[in-house]
């Protein structure tokens, strides 16, 4: 069954909860307008795939989570590591490449992980999260643990072989999991209209036989309702649940991207509906967020980028026997 979020009810959602997922937007959105500042200045090394735009789908889905939960990311997956409690520093030192970050320099952009968060990692390969996230969620069945994990993805990813065979075989066996596809318009360069023939993704969910909802993926509270129905399912025993958030990027599909194929018309419109600008409004109702608030909030966040920034810029690089170390095998075969 697949189904249309409404207007959300928004006073299921307690301020304290509201205000800590506006911070969490705002941090996102600060970090990630401070790493193309540094991309654009070449003290960034790398590729970098801007988040910007999409923060309420993060936050609003790891808002429903524990902290032991599972979640797997995707190439452009700052926002999820961050939601899901990343540490600054070690964020921004593994995506300056040095060894003091997560994957001690050795993942940088694509590939942040935190195990201890349940972060299983970013992946530079499109669709690759989402059998990850199963078997996770597989493990914690077969422990008898409640732990969920989820997947998320985009709509270009919901097309590949890996994502029909992990959800159908998640339905099959009842998984604790939940699939997020944040659909922001484009796979890559191409519009989801070149490249599906269906408008909502969701409606892929009666072949498997699970529930599908499409909701408003620049709208927090939309997002974290639909998400916590969908975790408090899989977290009983009756399996998992593909939620579809429509949102847009910003930026385009990298930095230096020339997005020929969507006018600035476009990307100007989607600014309208920033997810931070309807958090904030939802605040502001409650009177539960001032101007000085706000400004005081953005100062704190701030500085704990800017002081991550230095730990990253001062940290060493890894040497190069480093590359011998973290590898699944030291196995030695004569002859290789």
């Amino acid at each position: 069954m697949t189904t249309n979020a409404t207007t959300p009810a928004i006073e299921e959602v307690d301020t304290d909860l509201l205000r800590q997922m506006y911070r969490t937007m705002a941090l996102i959105r600060e970090a990630e307008e401070t790493l193309l500042k540094l991309f654009q200045q070449a003290r960034m090394p790398g590729f970098i795939h801007s988040y910007i735009g999409e923060e309420a789908t993060a936050v609003g889905v790891c808002s429903s989570l524990r902290p032991d939960d599972y979640i797997t990311s995707h190439h452009r997956g700052h926002g999820h590591i961050l939601a899901k409690g990343g540490d600054l520093k070690l964020f921004f030192a593994e995506l300056y490449g040095k060894a003091t970050g997560y994957c001690r320099g050795k993942g940088g952009s694509m590939h942040v992980a935190d195990l201890s968060l349940g972060i299983l990692g970013a992946n530079g390969v499109v669709g690759a999260g989402i059998p990850i996230a199963a078997g996770a969620a597989l493990g914690a069945q077969m422990r008898g643990s409640d732990r969920v994990a989820v997947a998320f993805t985009g709509d270009g990813a919901s097309d590949i072989g890996s994502f029909h065979e992990s959800l159908n075989l998640a339905a099959l066996w009842d998984l604790p999991t939940i699939c997020v596809v944040e659909n922001n318009g484009y796979a890559d360069f191409i519009s989801q209209r070149d490249h599906q023939k269906i408008e909502k993704i969701s409606e892929r969910a009666a072949a498997y036989g699970m529930p599908g909802i499409t909701v408003d993926g620049n709208d927090v509270i939309a997002v974290y309702l639909a998400a916590k129905e969908a975790v408090d399912r899989a977290r009983a025993g009756h399996g998992p649940t593909l939620i579809e958030c429509v949102t847009y990027r910003w930026r385009g599909h990298f930095e230096g991207d020339p997005q020929p194929y969507r006018t600035q018309d476009e990307v100007e419109e989607w600014k309208q509906r920033d997810p931070l600008k309807t958090a904030e409004r939802y605040l502001r109702e409650r009177d539960a967020v001032s101007d000085g608030e706000r400004e005081d909030m953005l100062t704190e966040i701030r500085a704990a980028i800017d002081e991550a920034v230095e730990f990253a810029e001062s940290a060493p690089m890894p040497a190069p026997e480093d590359a011998l170390e973290d590898i699944y095998t030291d196995l030695v075969v004569e002859g290789w």
